[in-house]
């Protein structure tokens, strides 16, 4: 399995970067996950020869510009996603956080799949549908609304569990239901324990309390592979380097597992 980094915040030398994420992944399906902010994840997909044509499906982890703008480049491809993926949202300040369009919109662009529940896109890749907040430290707080003004805690935000010989592969897009409930969803749902790579947006801002027992569950599950991305802040990200060597994402970085 090969998962090719085309968005992320941090360029390197060859590839351009954006305020977003999108991931290309290669296993027994192909899947477009997450779209950046803009187009930049199709140019950065043609450097690395990536065809998006050839991608099985697309997911969508959850319904921020910074994920699902790039939608707007693309169309007639199975999207997978939470059925509130596509509703109105703000940030407390008042600036506009949800995609460019509606619902009914998305239907007539994409062949879509909405789903609360684990979607099973081949016998081992699973959409992790709604992730149960389980844990006591995580998704406490939120800086969003809903149209509406009440409070928004992302429910639509979800995960990609693919089940290997080695042990689960956990992919987040930006793990606003927390990254430790994101892996005990995925164990649940797969029915494996041994977790073999956490990779993705783990929603970590600070060196604070929240980032150390995420840490501290993490060296618990003993995975082979942490790898940190987009919406994972420097001090957080020093943490995660000093206790597993992880690195940020870059554009044009390949992970192969």
């Amino acid at each position: 399995m090969k998962i090719f980094v085309l968005t992320d915040n941090h360029a390197s030398r060859d590839y351009a970067a954006e305020w977003g994420l999108s991931l290309y992944i290669r296993s027994s399906k192909n899947i477009l996950f997450d779209f950046g902010n803009t187009n930049l994840f199709l140019q950065n997909a043609k450097k690395l020869g990536i065809d998006i044509d050839e991608a099985d499906c697309c997911v969508l982890s959850h319904g921020h510009w910074d994920h699902g703008n790039g939608l707007q480049y693309i169309s007639g491809k199975k999207l997978i996603c939470h059925p509130d993926a596509f509703i109105k949202r703000y940030r407390k300040t008042g600036e506009y956080n949800g995609l460019p369009f509606t619902l009914e919109e998305a239907k007539e662009k994409f062949e879509l799949i909405l789903s609360r529940e684990p979607y099973f896109i081949d016998d081992n890749i699973i959409f992790l549908g709604e992730i149960p907040r389980i844990t006591e430290f995580e998704s406490q707080k939120t800086n969003f609304v809903k149209e509406d003004n009440t409070t928004d805690f992302v429910m639509d935000d979800s995960a990609i569990a693919i089940k290997t010989e080695k042990g689960l592969v956990v992919v987040s897009g930006c793990a606003h239901s927390g990254i430790c409930n994101t892996v005990e969803h995925a164990r649940n749902v797969s029915g494996m324990e041994k977790v073999y790579a956490v990779l993705g947006g783990f929603h970590l801002k600070g060196g604070d309390e929240l980032t150390g027992k995420t840490i501290e569950y993490l060296k618990e599950v003993n995975a082979d592979i942490i790898a940190t991305s987009h919406c994972t802040q420097f001090p957080a990200l020093v943490q995660f380097f000093n206790t597993f060597g992880s690195k940020p994402f870059t554009p044009g970085m390949v992970i192969e597992l």
